[in-house]
């Protein structure tokens, strides 16, 4: 090979190495340009949610948890992300009711579709055996699980146009209540065992759902109204979708408010859509309350 076609040779290799680079370079300035306004916006978001909480904290003189759930499929490069109340949720929620002082006023701010009924009943055992007053916030639905949380409310404030719904339990994404039915429109020799398997524990669902809706309403009501409405909640007399309006509460003999305070609705605005890493469980600490002893006290979320 002589010198002109080694030197042809090297320049070539040069400018496929330049293109390489100048392309990479491309790509990542692209990727940082897409990436890093999704990144420092959800700050100025969790910021401001931080402040608007502190805000309405110090207005009402109480702990303010906000538990948010949206249901939107919109995330960070078109991620499908949806939310319902977890054990993580059930951890945050339990940690910020044991940091607030015994007779410190409880707001709960709910928006939910509900979720695992573990984690509903350990955060509704937790708000019932509070003895501060306890106020639940619905500004559009708090249904299934979010409905057992509101029932621990000395006092519920829903939106005029805001719902609430059964609390019957689904075994297996299937209503309990029609589960149990087939036992009687079907004899047992036409029935498969895992449908007398799941028959059995939509059942014994039944029975512990209404058995513990019971024991959160005694809180409020005599026994006899207790558990009259637990029976009517959870025994499947509705679709699990059924919508409870602020009449139908009303006519249940659920203790519904429609004085729905505005920073409620400035705080929803926030929770535009779902979103990578967005905590749907939130608090900030009381001032010259409980909090200052806790290192890691200011914000805990659930992502």
């Amino acid at each position: 090979m002589d010198t002109d076609t080694r030197s042809t040779s090297g320049r070539l290799l040069l400018a496929a190495k330049t293109t390489l680079w100048i392309s990479l370079t491309v790509f990542w300035i692209a990727v940082a340009v897409i990436v890093l306004p999704e990144l420092t916006a959800g700050s100025r978001v969790a910021a401001a949610r931080g402040t608007l909480l502190d805000t309405l904290q110090q207005q009402r003189q109480s702990r303010v948890i906000a538990m948010i759930h949206r249901q939107e499929t919109v995330s960070l490069f078109g991620v499908p992300v949806s939310s319902f109340i977890d054990i993580e949720d059930s951890e945050a929620v339990l940690r910020a009711i044991r940091l607030t002082p015994a007779d410190q006023p409880i707001d709960f701010v709910l928006h939910t579709p509900g979720g695992l009924v573990l984690a509903a009943e350990q955060i509704a055992h937790a708000l019932a055996e509070h003895r501060g007053k306890v106020t639940v916030f619905v500004p559009h639905y708090a249904m299934s699980g979010g409905t057992l949380l509101a029932l621990t409310a000395d006092e519920i404030v829903m939106d005029p146009n805001a719902v609430l719904g059964p609390v019957d339990p689904q075994i297996d994404s299937r209503p309990a209540a029609s589960i149990v039915k087939l036992l009687s429109v079907k004899p047992p020799a036409q029935i498969s065992d895992d449908m007398l398997i799941l028959a059995d524990m939509a059942q014994k669902a039944r029975v512990q759902v209404a058995t513990f809706v019971e024991g959160i309403l005694l809180k409020h009501l005599p026994k006899e109204r207790a558990a009259a409405l637990a029976v009517a909640l959870s025994e499947g007399r509705w679709t699990h979708d059924f919508p409870i309006t602020v009449e139908g509460a009303r006519a249940l003999g659920l203790p519904v408010s429609t004085a729905m305070p505005p920073l409620i609705y400035e705080l929803m605005d926030l929770y535009p859509q779902a979103g990578v890493g967005r905590p749907s469980v939130m608090y900030v600490p009381l001032h010259g309350g409980g909090d200052s002893s806790d290192p890691s006290s200011g914000q805990v979320s659930a992502p």
